[in-house]
This record gives C-alpha cells, sequence and structure tokens, in this order.
C-alpha cells in the first residue's frame, strides 16, 4: 500500500491532508456530520458503468437525487464531483490510483453482463457505493465492498483515527 495520493487528489481539485470516502448512500450525510470535526471529508464519485444506475447529465444528478433516488429531498452534505469512469481505459486516474494501492476485499469477480468497460481487470470497482478510506499523509489506507454497512465504514475509521492518535 505505498504511494501517496498527493498528486492525484491536486490533478482532481482536492486537497491532501483529510480523511476521505469514496461513496454516495444517504448514510454518509451522517457520517460525514459526526466525524467532519475529526477530519472525515466525504467525497462522492458518480458512475454510470454499473448497471447503467446514472445514465443522465451532471446536470440531472442532483435533482435525481432530491427526488428519484433515494429521494424524499436529500441533498449530500458532501463534494459531489462529476461523473465518470472508476473502471477501463477511461477512468478517472484517483481510482487509479485507488484501486493499485488498496487491494480488492473480495476474490469475487461479480457478472460480466454489469461490467461495461474493457479491460476488466482485478482490482476493479465492482459496483456503486464501494469505498475508499484515505489517510491524512494522502496514502490510501482501507477499501470496503459496497455493501459495506455504513456502521462498519464509520468503526474501522473510528479504529484508523485511534491508530493514528496512538503513534
Amino acid at each position: 500500500m505505498g504511494g501517496s495520493l498527493d498528486l492525484p487528489l491536486r490533478k482532481a481539485g482536492l486537497q491532501p491532508g483529510h480523511l476521505t470516502v469514496s461513496s454516495l448512500p444517504a448514510e454518509l450525510n451522517a457520517l460525514q456530520e459526526e466525524l467532519k470535526p475529526l477530519g472525515l471529508v466525504v467525497l462522492g464519485f458518480p458512475c454510470n458503468q454499473f448497471g447503467e444506475q446514472e445514465p443522465g447529465e451532471n446536470s440531472e444528478i442532483l435533482p435525481g437525487l432530491k427526488y428519484v433516488r433515494p429521494g424524499r429531498g436529500y441533498v449530500p452534505n458532501f463534494q459531489l464531483f462529476e461523473k465518470g469512469d472508476v473502471n477501463g481505459e477511461k477512468e478517472q486516474k484517483v481510482f487509479t490510483f485507488l484501486k493499485t494501492s488498496c487491494p480488492h476485499p473480495s476474490e469475487v469477480l461479480g457478472s460480466f453482463r454489469h461490467m461495461s468497460w474493457d479491460p476488466v481487470k482485478v482490482h476493479d470497482v465492482r459496483w456503486n457505493f464501494e469505498k475508499f478510506l484515505v489517510g491524512p499523509d494522502g496514502v490510501p489506507v482501507m477499501r470496503w465492498l459496497h455493501k459495506a454497512p455504513v456502521s462498519t465504514v464509520r468503526a474501522d475509521i473510528l479504529a484508523h483515527l485511534r491508530q493514528l492518535n496512538t503513534k
């Protein structure tokens, strides 16, 4: 797990030095609110590579979240980036770095009928809402499957923060 996210973060217009989780479930609003005083910065990266679940234009993403999925007036309280690829030949460089820095948490590759990129690689993001934790030094620390409950992510982040504070 070597390397630093500093250069890919700067190219994406981000500041290193924050803990970062990449994902977009509604529960991340609460996580962002709770752990922001400890340095957590949640970032969302929409992608249409998984069952074409994000087919709209960038301008349609926020209204789609607010009124459709999840709906009920939901508005993310964290930065949401423009839609882009996380896998394949056109993947964003930040994801190239994250995926090579943190091994995939599952040996199961998934169903090829839902994979719309080429080439498919072992460390690829397998589905929407996969999460990454990047430490305050810009080094990726951990990766979770899309199915990982936010409570698990929260516990892992808090454990990582405790470990940092004991050093």
